[in-house]
């Protein structure tokens, strides 16, 4: 089954952010001149996905006006004649794409948070991305494939759940849900056994899952199936692990790099990098951080 639908979990409070997530939703913080969440749907876009479905929170109402039509917005451009700043308000949004929502009436982890999408979802695959991890693909500036569309291709390869994993320092595995693949070094592995934020000492292996996955319909009931576990949430991992034995779970080693954005050192390292790519800010902003540093 092609992957049709992708599931955006955006209910979290945003404390590392505080004051600036007091009134304003995380994946609404920009990085240069686009909010976290636009990069996350933009990447599923890219990778075929046409249906988006936000599990959203109390004060989440600006993601839901970020992909609504903006009626005065569009009439005081037009009037203006400022054609090029219409278009781009226009493109948030393709006309072939469908933006869904769902609330979740309380913050009782990831897990639970795509548990809330399973009526929307139904019963085929389905994406799940986390807008705290801006990801690239790392051609992707010239037209090669994103960190999702990369995982499609994968899961159309091997059909079952696909996480997307990276290599990370021992010490920062109790951070991350970690894959034990029995050694296998390629590519794309099959995964045994899957710990939610294990102490180094006792982590599988250093692989651990980026905020990227595409889930099989079963993971619903094996979600309910779970009880609290790490930090007294639902957690999603705990989930996918129980799928092992009874379906593939295949980890992806993506073509890419991830910026941890619900970090403030991430953040700050995707908006540098990004305002370097970009061909408007890039000398400014080189020259800035030379004199900086000078």
């Amino acid at each position: 089954m092609l992957i049709r639908k992708a599931v955006f979990p955006v209910g979290g409070l945003g404390t590392r952010f505080l004051p600036a997530t007091k009134a304003i939703p995380k994946e609404m913080l920009p990085v240069v001149d686009k909010p976290l969440i636009q990069y996350a749907v933009e990447e599923a876009y890219a990778a075929g996905i046409r249906e988006m479905i936000f599990v959203t929170g109390r004060n989440k109402r600006a993601i839901e006006d970020h992909f609504d039509t903006a009626y005065e917005l569009e009439a005081e451009l037009l009037a203006a004649g400022k054609s090029a700043m219409l278009d781009l308000v226009n493109s948030i949004k393709p006309d072939d794409m469908d933006c869904v929502y769902v609330r979740q009436p309380k913050a009782l982890g990831l897990g639970h948070a795509v548990l809330c999408a399973e009526r929307l979802v139904g019963d085929e695959p389905f994406a799940v991305l986390l807008a705290d991890d801006l990801m690239l693909g790392r051609a992707q500036s010239e037209g090669g494939p994103t960190v999702l569309r990369q995982m499609v291709e994968a899961y159309e390869r091997h059909p079952g759940t696909v996480l997307a994993v990276q290599d990370v320092p021992r010490a920062d595995t109790r951070r991350y849900g970690v894959v034990d693949v029995h050694g296998a070094d390629g590519v794309m592995a099959e995964v045994f056994a899957m710990v939610e934020k294990p102490k180094p000492e006792t982590a599988p292996s250093t692989l651990a899952v980026a905020g990227r996955y595409i889930l099989t319909p079963a993971v619903f009931e094996s979600i309910r199936r779970q009880p609290k576990g790490s930090g007294g949430e639902i957690q999603l991992t705990d989930g996918i692990a129980a799928l092992i034995g009874t379906e593939k779970v295949y980890a992806l080693r993506y073509d890419g790099r991830r910026y941890d954005c619900g970090s403030k050192e991430g953040f700050l390292e995707a908006t540098i990098d990004l305002a370097l790519a970009n061909a408007e800010l890039s000398g400014a902003v080189r020259a800035h951080i030379q004199k900086a540093l000078a």
